[in-house]
């Protein structure tokens, strides 16, 4: 790293023109896209500070200390979080994702401070004018850093040149008087906090191996020790350690974190005991030498030095014992995240910087103490990471459980160690465990990409702090998985509802992936199994994206299924994210001309979506229904991404749930498909083509999935210009009701093609029926025979054996009833019925309805014989199928409720001589 300050700088030339078209420059005024400085620099640049930095993981935490510093030495410390936070994000893209050293350049205003990151990859492509602006995923660890930028900086924006691009952001100071940093109301003079008319501040420098270097006036007056008297010795020499009851941080661990504040005891000259409040501040020289400034003052004097936020305000500085110094808070910071993932983020990374470490991670135990799962982590590839889980015991040795402290001083010499550091270049590392009540509840670790870095002193500190915020973390993380718990209950609740509420095979595929995308998991695949010697087969297909559904079906299409194990539980399946790789490697070494041409290719834009979307973690749960494996629910993640245990518990009782609603739709299906085979088997074929005659039929079952039910039809032909036809109506319906009509209907076929009469057909069905013993049920029935005449007319023999009377229609507009009635089958078994003979003229039209139609009611009202007969005379010169349709329609609109009863209609009409 190379670094340059040159306070009362000159402000900069402005940059020049990049020399790219005026399209490659870009001005948008959305909320979304980067911002841009139309502002002119006026503000006058006091200070400047620069630095670069090479393209290593330890860079990025290099750049965050170089910002800290800088800002801390202008007098910006309130503005240095934001600024290290953006910072870090700038430099991670720069130097991790881009892989290219980083160029910080920090700007001091009297306003505020403007920090520029610049990273060297001309490959980069320069957005177009108008082209939308992804910034990422806030979930993501990648690409994170405009979107910060975007909620953090007062004004931000990216600059590209042919060489390099640049993203700034400026942070200005808050509104406040001159001069102050913080401020609190008047207080009266009795109020104020007592101290000696000559405060004094003793200032004392500890070098890095905790010996006094630095020793002022104010320290010789306090504690009578000359500077050549102390310097050189360490300062535990004098401290009487603890002076705060319950204070468990020794002086030692005090020196080495990056602040802290306390009260402890300093032994001066004669030796007395002097106490004192403390302030600690570890600092770095130009050469990157750490010690520690320690500011003391006596203890009833604390308000000159205390933080606010650290102790009550209302402490009385009058007494010698002050109040006690909470060990978290020295640790996590004041006030500390009131979210697990925040309290877990600020672990890592004071664990991070109170070991001067590269990286390090924290892990939470499952339930069952058998693996860990990764919750956070700072200088590591945390998006690759998040949720990853390794065993609780791994690696060789006794240092490989996690349930003890270990120190590895070089991670090459065993392999496998530590499995979360694999690939990230970390070589030392040290790792303790967080427990309660002596239960593993989580792991702490940091490394270093230097080897010996860490020795068993190191662990004991990193141990001290994980005992201190062991509680809290867990405290935490119950809090989460009740919260968790309550809304997995509701989502089950809800999705067990919707499943309920429908039998259709399809629509609960589709409502398996519903549910599971995006609330469980970023894609997934249903497959399911006909029966036992039938394979799996890829049923639905689901992304959060629906542009990358088809490119993760054909995927898919192109690998063996999973094997349906009925074990359960979620198993990983790495066959997608495998071959998704294989895919787009392949595609990427064909654009660059060095692979074999591919005959049929999507593209390369393509290929490489769908490998980013399945590239993460892909699990497949079983779904078994009645000790059946019937399919798998695949659920995946993108690139980079794993799920967490509580997810893959919510998808397992979920899978269960969906199986069973899946094998209900399916059995429902199968006995719908059989019970409608069976009931249009019940019904004619077709109707006949009868010269000189038309007919028409209108059949309407009652209950939902019935198409046949206790009315029914038929028109067939019996002998040579001789066409037999039927309506009737067993009681009931249903397919008790129906089975009856099957009879009636293919025993008056057979009886008709006898050669019988009307009246013998009927007589020998009513003994046919009445066989039935107690499955037998009562059937009106009208039957007759047709015989189209020479002069155009019809002649028809009816008999009329309880149903309601058919009608008929003249062409002047009249009905009458076209037969008498007479008893109904089923009943009696010695009938005596006879037939009618009735001819139809041209033009006139014989109607023939079931029960259904003339009984149809709204309230007390009844459309009847009478209404039937209204609605007929309306039908003059109309075709049999348009006196069919106007029947119909107008009892569906005599009453608002769905219909109760089976309706039949049957309508026969002579053509008159200008229609034939």
């Amino acid at each position: 790293m190379t670094t340059g300050l040159i306070p009362g700088a000159q402000p900069p030339e402005p940059r020049p023109d990049s020399g790219l078209p005026s399209q490659a420059r870009r001005s948008p005024d959305d909320g979304t896209a980067q911002h841009t400085d139309n502002r002119p620099r006026s503000s006058v640049i006091t200070a400047r500070a620069a630095a670069s930095f090479e393209p290593v993981g330890r860079s990025v935490a290099s750049a965050r200390s170089f910002v800290r510093d800088t800002l801390q030495g202008w007098g910006f410390a309130d503005i240095v979080d934001d600024a290290v936070v953006l910072t870090s994000e700038l430099v991670t893209n720069a130097v991790v994702h881009a892989g290219t050293s980083a160029d910080v350049l920090c700007l001091r205003t009297e306003v505020g401070v403007r920090i520029e990151v610049a990273d060297r990859y001309p490959e980069r492509e320069i957005p177009l004018q108008g082209a939308a602006v992804n910034m990422g995923s806030p979930d993501r660890e990648g690409g994170r850093g405009l979107q910060l930028c975007a909620a953090l900086a007062g004004r931000w924006g990216v600059e590209y040149t042919p060489t390099h691009k640049q993203v700034w952001f400026q942070l200005e100071l808050p509104e406040r008087a001159v001069g102050t940093r913080s401020a609190g109301p008047s207080l009266p003079a009795e109020l104020l906090p007592i101290a000696d008319g000559r405060i004094r501040v003793a200032v004392v420098q500890i070098d890095r191996s905790g010996a006094i270097s630095a020793w002022n006036e104010d320290a010789e007056e306090l504690f009578g020790y000359p500077a050549d008297q102390v310097t050189g010795k360490p300062l535990t020499d004098l401290a009487a350690w603890p002076h705060t009851p319950g204070t468990g941080t020794g002086v030692a661990e005090a020196l080495q974190l990056s602040r802290w504040e306390g009260s402890y005891g300093i032994r001066d000259a004669a030796g007395r005991v002097v106490p004192v409040y403390a302030s600690h501040l570890r600092v770095r020289d130009t050469g990157g030498d750490p010690s520690t400034v320690c500011l003391l003052v006596r203890d009833h004097e604390r308000a000159v030095l205390q933080t606010p936020l650290r102790v009550n305000t209302s402490d009385s500085g009058g007494s010698g014992e002050g109040k006690n110094t909470d060990p978290f808070e020295v640790f996590i910071g004041s006030p500390a995240p009131d979210d697990l993932d925040g309290l877990l983020q600020r672990t890592v990374e004071r664990a991070r910087d109170m070991l001067d470490a590269d990286s390090a991670f924290l892990l939470l135990a499952t339930d069952d103490e058998t693996e860990l799962e990764v919750r956070a982590s700072t200088g590591l590839p945390s998006a690759r990471q998040r949720f990853a889980r390794v065993p609780v015991e791994a690696g060789p040795g006794r240092y490989g459980s996690a349930r003890m402290p270990a120190v590895h001083d070089d991670l090459t010499a065993v392999p496998g160690a530590v499995p979360l550091l694999n690939g990230t270049g970390m070589r030392s590392v040290v790792t303790v465990p967080l427990k309660v009540e002596g239960r593993l509840t989580g792991s702490l670790g940091v490394a270093a990409e230097a080897p010996g870095r860490y020795s068993n002193e190191e662990a004991l500190r990193l141990q001290f702090a994980a005992d201190r915020i062991a509680l809290a973390v867990e405290s935490a993380r119950l809090g989460e998985l009740e919260r968790l718990r309550r809304g997995s209950l509701s989502f089950l609740v809800e999705a067990s509802d919707l499943l309920a509420g429908t039998l259709d095979r399809d629509q609960t595929l589709a409502l398996m992936a519903q549910m599971t995308v995006p609330t469980l998991a970023t894609w997934c695949a249903v497959y399911t199994i006909a029966d036992q010697a039938s394979e799996p087969y890829l049923s639905y297909v689901l992304h959060e994206d629906e542009e990358l559904i088809d490119g993760i079906k054909s995927l898919l299409s192109k690998i063996a299924p999973p094997d349906p194990v009925p074990t359960p539980g979620a198993r990983v399946w790495t066959a997608p994210a495998e071959v998704a790789h294989q895919a787009a490697l392949r595609t990427s070494m064909r654009s660059l001309g060095r692979g074999e041409p591919a005959t049929v290719s999507s593209g390369i834009g393509t290929t490489l979506a769908t490998a980013g979307a399945v590239g993460g973690e892909t699990v497949v749960l079983p779904l078994v229904a009645r000790n059946r494996v019937i399919g798998m629910l695949t659920l995946g993640k993108p690139t980079d991404e794993h799920f967490r245990q509580e997810i893959l518990e919510l998808a397992e009782d979920l899978s269960r749930r969906a199986a069973l609603a899946l094998d209900n739709a399916r059995l429902y299906s199968e006995r719908t498909a059989i019970s409608q085979s069976l009931q249009r088997s019940l019904l004619p074929p077709e109707l006949p083509t009868i010269d000189g005659v038309e007919v028409e039929v209108i059949y309407r079952a009652a209950g939902e999935g019935n198409e046949v039910g206790g009315d029914f039809y038929d028109v067939f032909p019996i002998s040579d210009g001789a066409y037999g036809f039927a309506i009737g109506d067993v009681c009931g319906t249903g397919p008790n009701a129906a089975a009856v009509t099957g009879l009636a209907r293919h025993a008056l076929r057979l009886l008709a093609r006898e050669g019988l009469s009307g009246p013998a057909v009927l007589e020998r069905l009513n003994s046919a029926i009445l066989d039935e013993g107690a499955r037998s049920r009562f059937l009106t029935l009208l039957y007759g025979e047709l015989r189209p005449q020479p002069d155009g007319s019809a002649e028809l023999k009816v008999v009329c054996a309880g149903h309601p009377l058919p009608l008929r229609l003249r062409q002047d507009g009249t009905v009458e009833a076209a037969a008498e009635p007479q008893p109904l089958l089923g009943v009696l078994e010695d009938l005596e019925l006879y037939e009618q003979t009735v001819t139809l003229d041209p033009g006139d039209v014989l109607l023939c309805v079931t029960d259904g139609v003339t009984e149809r009611r709204e309230g007390t009202r009844m459309l009847g014989d009478d209404g039937l007969a209204d609605v007929l005379t309306t039908c003059t010169g109309l075709t049999a199928g348009a006196v069919a349709a106007r029947i119909m329609r107008a009892v569906e609109r005599f009453a608002s409720d769905a219909p109760s009863d089976d309706m039949a209609i049957l309508a026969m009409r002579v053509p008159g001589l200008h229609n034939a």
